[in-house]
Order: C-alpha cells, then structure tokens, then sequence
C-alpha cells in the first residue's frame, strides 16, 4: 500500500565517504544530530504492520524531495540507539520506521530520540492528515522558548498520547514511553495527577525504569475528555531528578452515544396559503460524543408523514440545520380542502454525519395548518323579517352567518353593523359568540304613531381584515323588515312635574293646579279620567274630568309633610282603552309662609350657683316660621312689677338676650315671666315663663339636687326683697 511520499532517514553507520575534493571535505562544519529536523508522511487511513513509514539508508548523502536526510554524530556513528515516542512504532534492523501493528489511531506526531555517547538529539515527524490532535510540536514537547538556540535540549521527553475509549479488555494496555536520556540505574519514572495518584486514582501507570505509559481500564469520552498529569523521574531515595513535564492524554471519541432530542414531541404551525419555503419549526437534536468528528455530525430527514394527503412529501427538514419548510404550493396549503389541520412528522437525526453506520434518534413534530381570513362571512338570508310591540325593548331578531374559516378566531368572529335605516339609534347588534349570531335589539322604545315600519340594511365583518385578495361581496349584507306592533299606551302628563306656588292657610276648596295629561295614540278616540294617586297629607281634591285641583283641607307649611317648603303630590290619568291604560304625573305645590307661629324660648330652664357674684343667663328666642315673619327676637320681662328690680335683660343679638340676677337667691326653682315678639307683619307675642334654678356649686360641680323641692313664685320673691330693703 501507498500512504504518500516515504521519506527516507538515512542514518550513517559508518564513516563519511567523500566523493569530492579534499578541499570542499575541509570546507564542510560538522553538526551532530538530524541534519533535518521535520519530516511529513501522508495519513490515508491508518498504516499497516512492517510497512516502512520512513526508510533510511547507508549513504554518503541520499535527496528526497530535494533536501539530504542524514543523521551524524560527527565520530563515527558507533552505538548510536534510536526510541520512537509512540510505543506503536519502532526502528528496525533495516533502521526504517515501521509500524508493530496495524495502525489507525497514530494521532499527528511522533519523535525519533537519536543517542549515543557523542550525541542526543530528536526529529519530529508529522502524519499530515491524521485526525485533529493537540497541536503540539517538537519544541512545545520540549519546552523550548522562542529565545533559545534551537539545539537546545531537555532530557526528559513527554510526548502527548492517545487513548481510544471503550477499549476492550485485556489490561493494562501501552499508550506511549517517557523518554529520559540522562536515565542512570538508580534513576525512576514517577507518573502524578489526576487519573494516577488523584481521583479517579490508577487510571493510568508508568513503568518505573523503562518510562512506559499505559491505561488500566476503559474510558468513557464523555466522562472525562481530557487528562492533565505530569512525569518526574527520582532517585531510589525519592529526590527530584526531572521535571515535573506534563503529560497530555486525550481520550478518543468513538460513536458511543445516540442522537437525542430534547423532547419526544415538537409542535409547530404554519398559516394556510404561505409560500413555498416557509419555515415552519426547527428540529435541534444533541449528541454527546466529540464535536470535533463525525461522530457528533447529525443530519436530519423526515421518515413519515401523515396523513400523506394530498401529498407525502408537504414538508421538507434541512439535512444539517434541522428547519422544517413547506414544500407544497400555497394554493394546496388551504386549511378548508386538506383533509387534517394537523400532520405529524416522524424526524430522524443521524450522526457520522448521516452516513450508514450512524445512530439515529427520532422524534415526532406536529404541525397546525392555522387559518388566515380568506372567506368572508355570508348571511344565510338576504332578508330578514320581526315585529315588536311599540314601548318594548329587547333581541327582536337573530341574524345568522355562514363562514369558513376557524371558529373561535378573528377570521370567523362576526362584527355587525346597521349601515341604513336607523337615524334615531333605536336599535342596537349584539354578536352572540357562542354561534357567532348577531341579536338585534331595541335599545330606544318604538312608538307605533311615528313609524309602524323599519328597514335596516345590515353589513357583516370578520374581526380580523381579510386577505388582500378576497373581499366582502352582496351576500356580506342583508335586510330586516320591522314591524311595529300598536299598543294602548298609558295618558301622559305635560309638564311633569307640574310646579305651583300657593300660601298657607288659603281657604278650604281654593284653586290650586290645572293638570295636563295627552293620550298618545292619537288614532284612536280615548277619554282621560283624574284621580289622586298619593296626597300625604289628605290636602287635595281633583275633578275626574277637567283635572282642576282644589284645597280639601287648610295648607301648613309647617307640616313634617312639607319638606323646603314644598308639597309633593301624585296624580293618575287613566284613558277608556282595551285594555285600560294610565299614566301618573307629579304635583309640586310651593308653600309660601305666614306669621302664624308664636316664638318661643330656648332653654326654657336655665341653672345658676347661689353664691356667684355674676347670676347671669342667655336663653335664645325660636320660631316655626321662617323670615320675615321670625327674628330678629324682642326678649323682654313679664308685666309684673318690681321683677326689673331683681332681674335684668340685655340684647345680645337677633336671637340672644342675656338675664342678669341683681341680688343673690337662696338654693331654689323660681318661675320668671318674659315675653317673646317675632319681627312678622303683625308680630305674634308670646307670654312664657324661664324657670331658674339656683344650685350649690362647689369645686366646679353644680348641685342641683334640692332645688326642685322648693317652688317659688316671682311674687313672693319680690315681697321678701322689699321687706329686706325696708328693714334695713
């Protein structure tokens, strides 16, 4: 088998020999080492076992590709000794690099350690086209900065290493060496990190003395994808000899885990009539194995469809991004002729990027053929007939519709409108979402003696617009025919209320209010009949026939009937008709007031304290009636004399008097006459009597207790007063 150019490494073994002149052998300088540092073979799949990779050669001088593959120690060669850094290939006898076994997984570099006494020296080879590894060179190996000679060296080469998971038994199995060119006998590797000596321990060993690596037990990629240690080499005492140098190992991905989907069902819609390619849904599935290869590369197909009608193939689903479009025409995609609004897709998504040996994992998409507004709504008659009784309000009719489009959508919910025929507004269109009806009501009573007929014109719309290429038509509109049914309808009283002004105590039987009542069917010959409906107080009397309202009893405006000065009174007017009907009006009679109350005082009893120097009391005048015929209030003592020499009464303002005591009293009730005059046109007086009682009055609280026993006359009173006065 061919695996692209062979390079040869041709390892001199024994001296130079020059075929030019003495001259030019003086002229050339001696490096020891590769004299080529980097070598490249082409990976076509793998490498078989004992098919030379590299093959060197004894020679002088050997060209491939135009530049000389010579390994010198400048001294002869003797006991050169060459290590391959991947345990899976080796130098043979012949010194060409060659492969222990078949070969797949040989990542892309390798190194081949040259030493003897004279010289220690490595070459990088790259497999070129290897699978993706860790882009490690020589130099990174080694540690080398950008800044050192490039011959400078370590002694301790880690090169990175590869592991497949889920690798079979047996166990322990090599996965590389360690080299180490400063090795002494009493010198050991030691491996540390994770996997070794830290959780998860024993994954991986190292043999003490000749540096190979090898794994204990299978991996599992998706577990851990990457293990990070390090390689020191010690002296049996344990002294650090090497390092610490990290060792990288990758573990392989095989195709180990299935596509998986997020959910097993998917749903998504597409509206009727959009256009081929319309993406409906993206399908996104996940696989757990290496992103970098294959093994994660998923490509999606739809394996069903159902129902298959009118086509199987309705949908496509993008083989690597997972849309679903639709493939079938727009005007095939009409939710109103498929035979589901819901089809089911059965999704696939394979891995190795759809290749027959990928996993599959499957999942269900479905999707929901929605509906756009491409019928307009229809009525089911062109004209529509109802009668309604004149006065009445309510649904006279239900108005229906036919329309394709879904129900419980804007495409399907009707919105009617009386476009004709209604200039009052008596009539209002309800839609009943139930069945998508439309109620027509009366909102405004009809009345019979205006119009016994109505005609509306009556349009339907969907609450969604239609679509640009459908419109509403002739059978979108249609007519109702109403008929208004004559009713005898009650007399009706103008003006009500009816308002009137009238003075108290006006004489029994005088005019009070002419009422007013039309009956409204006016095309029929109805006589209209009075009578009181409610009179609170019993005041008033109606002529059944003229309707003059007369006083029964005397008008008082300070009845607790009359309420600000205004009377409230119900009236009935009800007509001759079959059957007989009524109507009731309002009468509201404005009292005006006279001066037939007298005042009276308030309190009428006031308290004082026997010792206090200053007896003084203010009482207040009242009145039933209102201005003018009240305040401002005359307060003035009874026409008893001598009272002027015991009390005395000062104004205070229209209402207020004050009544000062001038001698002191004994602990009693006492009886003082005044007289009350309202300010009315005559005035009306009232002779009252104020009852005083003096209490005993200690620490701000009045005792009054004992002076309700001893009633005194004012008369009385004053012969005392005169007596004491005479004595003295």
């Amino acid at each position: 088998m061919e695996f692209g150019t062979r390079i040869f490494i041709a390892f001199l073994v024994s001296q130079v020999v020059c075929t030019g002149s003495q001259e030019e052998e003086e002229k050339a300088e001696c490096v020891p080492g590769f004299q080529e540092k980097e070598y490249r073979v082409e990976y076509s799949g793998g490498f078989l076992k004992d098919i030379p990779l590299l093959q060197a050669q004894m020679a002088v001088f050997l060209t491939v590709l135009n530049y000389a593959v010579v390994f010198d120690d400048c001294t002869g060669n003797e006991g050169v000794e060459f290590e391959v850094s991947n345990p899976d290939f080796l130098i043979d006898e012949k010194l060409n690099l060659v492969p222990r076994r078949h070969v797949i997984d040989s990542g892309d570099v390798m190194f081949v350690h040259g030493v003897n006494n004279h010289v220690d020296d490595m070459a990088q080879v790259t497999i070129m086209g290897a699978p993706s590894r860790s882009p490690q060179t020589l130099r990174e190996i080694l540690g080398l900065s950008d800044m050192m000679p490039y011959r400078s060296k370590r002694s301790l080469l880690v090169p990175p290493m590869f592991v497949p998971e889920n690798q079979r038994a047996p166990f322990p199995r090599l996965i590389g060496k360690v080299i180490s060119s400063n090795m002494k006998e009493d010198h050991i590797f030691r491996l540390t990190g994770r996997g070794a000596d830290q959780d998860p321990k024993g994954v991986f060993s190292i043999n003490r003395l000749t540096g190979d690596v090898a794994v204990s037990r299978a991996l599992d990629r998706e577990a851990i994808a990457y293990y990070h240690l390090q390689v020191s080499t010690t002296d049996l005492s344990g002294k650090l000899v090497e390092g610490p140098a990290d060792l990288d190992v990758s573990v392989i991905d095989q195709n180990d885990n299935r596509p998986v989907f997020k959910e097993p069902r998917y749903s998504g819609e597409v509206q009727e009539g959009s256009p081929t390619g319309t993406t409906v849904m993206t399908m996104t599935a996940y696989d757990a194995d290496d992103p970098n290869t294959d093994n994660a590369v998923l490509r999606y197909i739809i394996v069903r469809q159902l129902p298959d009608k009118p086509s199987p193939n309705m949908f496509y689903i993008d083989p690597e991004r997972g849309d679903i479009v639709t493939v079938i025409s727009p005007h095939q995609l009409d939710r109103e002729t498929l035979p589901t609004t819901q089809y089911e897709l059965e999704i696939v998504a394979k891995d190795m990027a759809g290749s027959e040996v990928g996993l599959t994992g499957t999942a269900t998409a479905t999707i929901t053929i929605t509906d756009r507004n491409d019928h307009a709504p229809e009525f089911t008659h062109s004209l529509f007939q109802a009668s309604v009784n004149e006065g009445s309000t309510g649904v006279v009719v239900n108005l229906t519709v036919d329309d394709r489009d879904d129900p419980a959508t804007g495409a399907w919910r009707a919105i009617y409108s009386i476009i004709n025929g209604d200039p009052n507004q008596n009539f209002e269109i309800q839609t009943n979402l139930d069945n998508n009806e439309g109620m027509l009501s009366v909102v405004k009573p009809l009345d019979y003696e205006s119009a016994m007929f109505h005609t509306l014109l009556i349009k339907v719309e969907n609450e969604d617009p239609l679509v640009p290429d459908v419109v509403y038509g002739s059978s979108s509109t249609a007519t109702v025919y109403i008929t208004v049914m004559d009713v005898n309808e009650g007399p009706v009283f103008f003006p009500d209320p009816l308002v009137v002004i009238r003075r108290e105590n006006i004489p029994v039987g005088s005019f009070v209010a002419m009422l007013n009542a039309t009956d409204p069917d006016y095309l029929q010959t109805q006589s209209i009949r009075f009578s009181v409906l409610r009179d609170p107080a019993d005041w008033l009397i109606v002529n059944p026939f003229k309707g003059n309202v007369t006083t029964r009893a005397i008008l008082d405006r300070e009845s607790p009937h009359v309420h600000n000065n205004q009377y409230t009174a119900l009236f009935m007017a009800t007509d001759n008709g079959s059957p007989p009907a009524s109507g009731t009006g309002t009468l509201i009679i404005t009292i005006e007031d006279e001066n037939d109350n007298a005042p009276y005082i308030f309190p009428s009893v006031a308290r004082v304290c026997e010792d206090s120097k200053d007896m003084n009391v203010v009482i207040g005048g009242r009145d039933k009636d209102i201005h003018p015929n009240t305040d401002p209030f005359k307060i003035e003592l009874g026409k008893q004399p001598g009272l002027e020499k015991t009390w005395k009464i000062s104004r205070i303002n229209d209402t207020h008097s004050q009544i000062m005591l001038l001698h002191s009293l004994k602990k009693a009730n006492y009886n003082l006459p005044l007289v009350l005059t309202d300010s009315g046109v005559p005035p009306i007086s009232n002779n009252t009597e104020l009852k005083v009682q003096v209490c005993t009055c200690k620490k701000n609280r009045m005792d009054c207790s004992h002076a309700g026993s001893i009633q005194t006359n004012i008369l009385l009173l004053l012969g005392l007063v005169l007596l004491s006065i005479l004595c003295l």
